[in-house]
């Protein structure tokens, strides 16, 4: 399509859309009321967990909500309770539940408080717009590795968004804010869904690319937006007391160029001012620490216009690299992985083998091309991951059950052809590198190998200063295989999850095409989320690969399991997450820049330069700065370099053969600073 909407409708919508919308929302509403009034409210047990402390209340079957049950343990947790998560799976806090269940409740101090807030203020913002500019919405969804949320939405003729327009835009979010609208919500069919937004064609594209004829999904409304979501959302918009437009960008529709251009607006919000003053003070301190400012300032990494979206490392960025990389590949070493090498190009044949051309073609570089002397035009695909390299490593062999489980770590490079809008700095590129490791195994077998990569999990980002939180990310609408291996996936990675002992939740519907998966969320010290981890169950590629193994009894062949996992995600991502949170000075294990060794005097330079080689003997990173300059200068720019250790020489250390730490004002022998060095290493301090 053109960037012209094929609609062709005004400027601004109909005066007759949104309310024949809401009439249609509440014809269906009323329906379900008088449903749901019919069927039996017998008696139903709530198991509540409120902090450590476990609670059973009695409810009403279709009637009691956990917003009731909030209530009843206290009139401040209600006041603070955003979503709730019914057995695992996240709920509105105004919807009735429907049998006996575990319930926790969830404000905006969780990750899943957080997440339903800006979600919900995101319809917030889409109101706002659809209202003030008679836009047609595309997707308004909380930014799921980011503080905040956005919108996308089409708007006719030339209108571009700027900072001139928020305060309107603003304004409109404070008036649904003070309305306090509620959250409501119903189920609709497929045809009801295509009638209620049968004037935003962007709408309906989803609903025919997402929903079977015999499906239903989820409508929601606050105030006069009607919107397809799935939800969940806070109780009303009166608990966003705190909202703020940030930036607008173009976008397009899926990501595709060649699809309609819209405009994009960001926003954050919070349930109070002091929040939010508090986060856009945080705004400005991090773009003191960005990453790509860093990377230039101490001379790590650079990109350049003729390599759009890649990253060219300098010395000391290269040396940072390998060092997360030699982290991870011990690591890995450690827990009876084989490092591997797969190729880089394969045919498209091979991608259609396992259907990841019909599911990430658009993501994949491809090239067409032809051996010299012949008129046949062979299809390539440059891989964006290694999964299928190593089904055909594990099929290279005869396996049997003796053998198992097979573990295989792959670091080499990864291509994928991101959009030039969502290119930024290290944390999304088109070249990367992660830990792609593949586990093959048993039935069996699974859920201990999925509790060690959790303890993996835990034991690499408590060394890097992180918290993190789970989801089970279950079946979606568009899947492959069959219920009965879904099922048990899922039911694996559940009890996994339970075994491990920490808090989780389930992230319903949101699974790969190919198996259910745990996303690990992480947390910096800024309180920043990141998506780095994920581990994944794969209930597909062993039989399209035929990943296969005699049985115990050698009679009998069996199909082997395959999880997916990455614990660091890409380097690129972990590199630019650690110089943010570092603040640009990274750890002394980590660090490019060890130590400096500073001479005070013309005539201890010569042992400047002896310290230097000691240091640089014992394995360490060390430069000597013995120019004329005075002391302070030498320190001055050291401090600027984020070197770890500025150590200062004169006449009295080189005669009693010691360093003096500066800042620390403390001398120590050479052999005890080595010794600092190293414990430092060890602890990966």
């Amino acid at each position: 399509m053109s960037d012209n909407h094929p609609d062709g409708d005004e400027t601004n919508l109909s005066a007759a859309v949104i309310p024949n919308r809401i009439r249609l929302f509440e014809e269906i509403q009323a329906q379900q009321l008088e449903q749901l009034q019919s069927l039996s409210h017998d008696l139903i047990k709530i198991t509540i967990t409120v902090g450590d402390i476990k609670e059973v209340k009695e409810g009403k079957r279709w009637e009691t909500t956990p917003m009731d049950i909030a209530v009843q343990i206290s009139r401040g947790l209600a006041n603070s309770a955003l979503v709730s998560s019914v057995d695992h799976v996240l709920w509105d806090m105004i919807r009735p539940l429907e049998g006996d269940c575990s319930l926790e409740i969830f404000g905006f101090d969780s990750d899943q408080g957080r997440d339903t807030f800006w979600h919900s203020s995101a319809h917030i913002l889409g109101q706002a717009l659809e209202q003030e500019y008679g836009c047609k919405l595309c997707i308004g969804p909380c930014k799921t590795t980011d503080e905040g949320f956005y919108y996308d939405a089409f708007y006719h003729g030339d209108m571009g968004l700027n900072d001139d327009h928020f305060p309107h835009i603003e304004e409109g979010a404070a008036k649904s804010a003070l309305e306090g609208q509620p959250f409501e919500r119903i189920l609709v069919t497929k045809d009801q869904a295509l009638e209620i937004f049968s004037d935003n064609l962007f709408k309906l594209e989803i609903i025919n690319d997402n929903l079977a004829e015999d499906e239903t999904t989820t409508v929601y409304r606050c105030g006069p937006l009607v919107d397809l979501c799935r939800g969940p959302h806070i109780p009303n918009t009166s608990f966003v007391k705190a909202f703020k437009c940030l930036k607008a960008s173009s976008a397009h529709w899926k990501g595709d160029k060649d699809r309609e251009s819209l405009q994009r607006v960001y926003g954050i919000s919070y349930p109070d001012n002091k929040q939010l003053k508090d986060y856009l003070k945080s705004i400005e301190e991090a773009k003191i620490y960005d990453h790509r400012l860093s990377g230039q300032q101490q001379e790590l990494f650079f990109s350049h216009p003729l390599s759009p979206g890649n990253c060219i490392y300098l010395p000391h960025g290269t040396r940072v690299y390998n060092k997360l990389m030699e982290f991870f590949k011990k690591e890995y070493w450690k827990m009876g992985y084989t490092e591997v090498i797969t190729p880089v190009i394969y045919t498209m044949d091979f991608w259609e083998t396992s259907r990841h051309a019909e599911y990430y073609q658009k993501n994949m570089f491809k090239l067409d091309f032809q051996t010299p002397g012949s008129t046949v035009i062979h299809n390539y695909g440059i891989k964006h991951m290694n999964c299928q390299g190593h089904c055909l490593m594990f099929r290279h062999s005869v396996r049997s059950y003796n053998e198992l489980p097979i573990k295989l770590a792959d670091f080499g490079p990864l291509y994928q052809n991101e959009a030039s809008e969502d290119l930024s700095g290290l944390t999304r590129v088109r070249q990367f590198q992660q830990d792609d490791a593949h586990i093959f195994c048993s039935e069996t077998q699974v859920k201990e190998e999925v509790r060690g990569i959790l303890d993996f999990v835990d034991y690499a980002y408590t060394k890097f200063g992180f918290t993190y939180e789970l989801k089970l990310s279950t079946r979606p609408k568009k899947y492959l295989g069959d219920l009965e291996k879904w099922d048990k996936a899922e039911k694996d990675l559940e009890e996994a999850l339970n075994d491990f002992g920490k808090t989780w939740v389930k992230n319903k519907g949101d699974g790969e095409f190919y198996g259910p998966k745990i996303d690990i969320t992480v947390y910096d010290a800024m309180k920043r989320k990141f998506q780095c981890a994920t581990i994944q169950l794969d209930i597909h590629l062993p039989d399209r690969f035929k990943l296969e193994y005699s049985a115990e009894d050698e009679t009998e062949i069996e199909s082997s399991v395959l999880i997916h996992s990455a614990v660091l995600g890409s380097v690129e991502r972990l590199f630019a997450i650690l110089l943010e949170q570092y603040k640009g000075k990274l750890p002394f294990w980590l660090s490019p820049r060890q130590a400096i060794v500073c001479s005070v005097s013309e005539d201890s330079r010569s042992y400047a330069n002896k310290v230097r080689d000691q240091i640089h003997e014992a394995g360490y990173y060390v430069d000597a700065d013995t120019t004329d300059r005075t002391v302070s200068e030498k320190v001055q720019e050291a401090q600027v370099a984020q070197y770890n250790y500025i150590l200062a020489v004169g006449d009295e250390e080189a005669r009693t053969g010691q360093v003096t730490v500066w800042l620390r004002d403390e001398m120590m022998s050479i052999e005890t600073l080595l010794d600092e060095f190293k414990l430092k290493t060890a602890n990966f301090l």
